[in-house]
C-alpha cells in the first residue's frame, strides 16, 4: 500500500477530488496548511502599507491506496492540480506497512 501526500493550491481541491473519484479513489483527508517553496511568498498592500506574506495558504491531501492504484492516483492529481505556474505544489509517495479499520478490525487492503 502507498500513502500519497499532495500539497496543492486551495482552489484546485474540487477538480482533484473529482479526478480521484473518476479513477475509483474514494477516501481522502484534507488539511489546510501554509508554506512556501520556490514561490517564496509575495508582497501585499494593506491600508497603504506593504507587507510580505511568507507562508502561502495550501491544502494537504492524504490518501492511502493499493499499490496497483498508486500511479493512477498520482497521475489524476497531477492532471487536475496543474496550472503551469509556480506554486502548483508537490506530491510525496511513501510505503504504508499496515492499515486497520477501527470500526471492524479489518486490516490490509480490505481496510482502505
Amino acid at each position: 500500500m502507498k500513502k500519497i501526500e499532495a500539497i496543492i493550491k486551495p482552489f484546485k481541491l474540487d477538480e482533484v477530488r473529482e479526478a480521484l473519484s473518476e479513477v475509483g479513489i474514494a477516501g481522502l483527508t484534507v488539511t489546510e496548511v501554509k508554506g512556501f517553496g520556490r514561490q517564496k511568498g509575495h508582497t501585499e498592500l494593506y491600508r497603504g502599507a506593504e507587507y510580505v506574506v511568507d507562508f502561502l495558504p495550501k491544502l494537504k491531501l492524504e490518501l492511502v491506496v493499493a499499490d496497483a492504484n498508486a500511479e493512477t492516483a498520482v497521475e489524476a492529481i497531477i492532471k487536475a492540480a496543474r496550472t503551469g505556474k509556480i506554486g502548483d505544489g508537490k506530491i510525496f509517495v511513501s510505503e504504508v506497512e499496515q492499515v486497520i479499520r477501527i470500526r471492524t478490525g479489518e486490516s490490509g487492503e480490505a481496510a482502505i
